[in-house]
């Protein structure tokens, strides 16, 4: 899963995670990534438009998408 948040990352692509938040409930949500570290991953929530730092033990699947985004800058 870690090598498909990199790829999402290098080639600037969207991703679909579902994950596990603070308050144990499940999310899922379709992120632009822009960092990965062991722990972390820095990302662009599509859903809410604010960036968001997701924990890599709370992401259970990550999956592309085949839709495109347009970005703003």
């Amino acid at each position: 899963m870690k090598k498909q948040l990199e790829k999402a990352w290098k080639e600037k692509r969207p991703i679909e995670i579902i994950y596990v938040k603070k308050d144990s409930s499940i999310s899922q949500r379709t992120i632009l990534v822009y960092g990965v570290t062991d722990t972390y991953i820095k990302a662009q929530c599509l859903k809410k438009k604010q960036p968001r730092i997701f924990k890599v033990d709370s992401i259970l699947a990550a999956s592309f998408q085949s839709k495109t985004y347009k970005l703003y800058a």
